[in-house]
């Protein structure tokens, strides 16, 4: 077979969230682009990861309401799990999200997809089984997979991902999660509400860049659904046993865990296999390639790196990073990848949002220049009718009232972060988020009333006293 040459604008490798915002929003400019994927259009985040995960937890939140409708003087019940429906179900949201990634739609946009692996042929050029690729600038957007950590025996056990775990054949009957990371406690949860026995293994602490205070309110939560968490424990060996897989444990002292399966999620890993990307010249190492501010590689000026390959780590910092390209490249602008704060949410229950510095973090940096206000949801008149007032909101303000970051942890949390990460990317001071009217009752209140608790002191200060007095003999 023939091998085709092609000279586009941009060639692109993987077509998951920062190699598809990039492609369509350059070919609607103008610019020719070809597309490799040798996996499945939509990458980890569409398959395996963010879309498959939010729809198992929106299961398992089903079936935990059914358990909780006493608080409403409702007669809870005990639901019936239909594991193959409950997996029919997230096929089927996977399904209906799939054509906005599909590569009819891309086709359809004038990107030249190839659904073949590619590699480097030299510094200059890209190649495949059928293809030869020689653009004007290569952006490697190849995502990230689960690492599997050093364990003996680890690979001998049958281990489960997050790519595989959504297609077992049955619910499992003891799941062991290896790692308290997000997706652990994430997946850890929706287990245990759909009916599993489940223990997560964490080495360090659980969610342990979260605020502490936060962090501490969910792993209270998931233990009182049944989920036990062990903390400090280190997984020395995995064995197959008749019933599935035993985990020997070392840490305070040494034990063991039987379980039917075991999920790892103990981090990610670039997919760099095979791009051979030292016959371009490419410096990297095991976490991401060796990128400028702007995404550009140190070592080759016609490559950029996108998404988890420039160490993103989030879905939408993906997408963030080819707004960055297409700034920087198409428009010549010069913003950089850190230019604005990312936000993360744990979409466990409560969901667990984050921006900018947690509370330690902004003392450590800042000392006692920083000012921290809080505002429990138990203070919050919807969570009060909705009969869920765990959680908080707190604001971390440092000097001439910034916002330096901010956490919730509550029924909502990834979509109450929204103003927050506007205001932070605006540049906006804690007043910005005093002055707009909020409809009654809201959640969204609470951010208002922890923005207003700033200024109290000030506001009902001796000081402002005696202006209002005076202010009020005038006419």
């Amino acid at each position: 077979m023939a091998v085709r040459n092609y000279k586009p604008d941009l060639c692109i490798i993987g077509a998951g969230s920062a190699g598809l915002s990039l492609a369509a929003g350059a070919a609607q400019l103008g610019l020719s682009v070809v597309l490799f994927e040798a996996g499945e259009m939509g990458g980890d985040c569409l398959n395996y990861g963010c879309v498959p995960s939010k729809a198992l937890i929106a299961a398992a939140a089903q079936a935990q309401a059914m358990r909780e409708t006493h608080k409403f003087g409702i007669a809870a019940t005990e639901p019936v799990l239909d594991w193959p429906r409950v997996k029919a179900h997230v096929k089927g949201v996977i399904a209906a999200i799939a054509p906005n990634d599909s590569q009819a739609r891309f086709e359809g946009l004038g990107v030249v997809v190839f659904r073949e692996r590619a590699r480097f042929a030299d510094a200059a050029s890209v190649e495949s089984e059928s293809t030869r690729v020689r653009a004007r600038r290569t952006i490697i957007a190849t995502g990230s997979r689960a690492a599997m950590p050093p364990i003996p025996g680890l690979n001998e056990v049958g281990a489960l991902s997050n790519e595989t775990i959504f297609d077992i054949d049955a619910l499992p009957r003891h799941l062991i999660v290896l790692g308290a990371g997000a997706i652990g406690v994430e997946l850890g949860q929706a287990f245990r509400r759909l009916g599993s026995q489940v223990t997560i293994v964490e080495a360090a602490a659980a969610l342990a860049g979260a605020d502490r205070e936060a962090a501490g309110i969910v792993l209270a939560r998931l233990r009182a659904e049944g989920v036990e968490v062990l903390e400090g424990w280190r997984a020395a060996k995995a064995e197959r046993n008749a019933d599935g897989v035993t985990l020997a444990l070392e840490g305070p002292s040494t034990r063991t865990i039987a379980g039917s399966h075991l999920l790892v999620a103990a981090g990610r890993k670039p997919n760099f296999d095979g791009l051979n990307l030292e016959a371009a010249g490419i410096a990297f190492d095991k976490r991401a390639i060796a990128t400028s501010p702007t995404l550009r590689s140190t070592t080759n000026p016609n490559v950029w790196a996108l998404g988890d390959a420039a160490g993103g780590g989030f879905t939408h910092s993906a997408g963030w990073h080819a707004s960055v390209f297409v700034r920087n490249v198409l428009f010549k602008a010069h913003t950089r990848a850190d230019a604005l704060p990312m936000p993360a949410v744990t979409y466990c229950d409560p969901e667990l949002a984050q921006i900018g510095l947690t509370e330690a973090q902004a003392r450590q940096q800042f000392g006692d220049r920083v000012t921290v206000t809080r505002v429990d949801f138990h203070d919050n008149d919807r969570a009060q009718a909705q009969r869920d007032t765990e959680g908080f909101c707190k604001l971390v303000i440092g000097k001439g009232a910034r916002l330096l970051g901010a956490t919730i942890v509550g029924a909502e949390a990834g979509e109450l972060i929204a103003p927050l990460a506007l205001a932070m990317a605006s540049k906006l001071g804690v007043r910005a988020l005093t002055s707009p009217a909020l409809p009654y009752p809201t959640r969204a209140e609470i951010i208002k009333r922890a923005a207003g608790a700033y200024f109290t002191p000030t506001l009902f200060s001796k000081g402002t006293r005696a202006l209002v007095g005076a202010l009020k003999r005038i006419p």
